[in-house]
């Protein structure tokens, strides 16, 4: 299983990746973690991007390009992987391409989650972050024992500025803007397949399970 998830902030493609792992063996490569590997384990391609993040900066299309071959040449990517987060333009869907034809591979498929705009900034706008050990919470489906109050260590719950409606909503025209051309670029490719992201996670996971299904027979 060689695939690639694409959708908005809070359509689930991470929790998918990892259900998608562990049905068929292959490896999730996210661009966060990556990024914070690289950083961490101190390679010359993670110390270049520790130090334009630590600006505040993107990283730059040709080495975030060159951090995903990197991670696709090592070990556990061989029997596939699931990539989440990338690529995110077109010249990154080039580098791709050019990465997996150096390895005589390809893509097997790319599933579009869609999910609307409202149920989307539901999602996120929910989100409660514990200031004291990091635990999440949903205020309609992870609710608190108590509000406000984190289950675990009973600190202050809170809410990220990236979880504000007027943030999300912003996030999701940039989303907007650089996905959309990725969207056609695999329609020409006869590689996406679209599923609708509205559901539980199971309901979800079967979808994209039917739609692998479809395009390897």
């Amino acid at each position: 299983m060689r695939v690639l998830l694409l959708g908005p902030p809070g359509a689930g493609k991470g929790t998918q990746a990892k259900r998608l792992t562990g049905a068929f063996g292959a490896c999730q490569v996210s661009t966060g973690d990556i990024l914070r590997n690289a950083a961490q384990e101190e390679t010359p391609l993670g110390q270049k991007a520790a130090a334009i993040m630590v600006k505040g900066e993107l990283v730059p299309d040709a080495l975030m390009i060159d951090l995903v071959a990197e991670r696709l040449r090592q070990d556990d990517c061989r029997k596939g992987f699931i990539l989440d987060g990338f690529p995110r333009t077109l010249e990154q869907a080039d580098g791709l391409e050019g990465i997996l034809k150096a390895m005589g591979s390809e893509l097997d498929c790319v599933f579009l989650i869609r999910v609307p705009e409202a149920v989307i900034v539901e999602r996120l706008e929910g989100r409660r972050s514990c200031r004291g050990c990091g635990a999440l919470y949903h205020l309609v489906f992870h609710p608190p024992a108590r509000a406000g109050v984190c289950d675990r260590c009973q600190g202050p719950l809170y809410q990220r500025e990236d979880d504000w409606a007027e943030t999300i909503r912003a996030r999701l025209r940039v989303y907007e803007a650089q996905t959309a051309p990725l969207i056609q670029y695999y329609r020409d490719r006869g590689l996406l397949k679209e599923i609708d992201g509205v559901g539980d996670v199971d309901e979800i996971q079967n979808r994209i399970r039917q739609a692998w299904g479809e395009a390897r027979a």
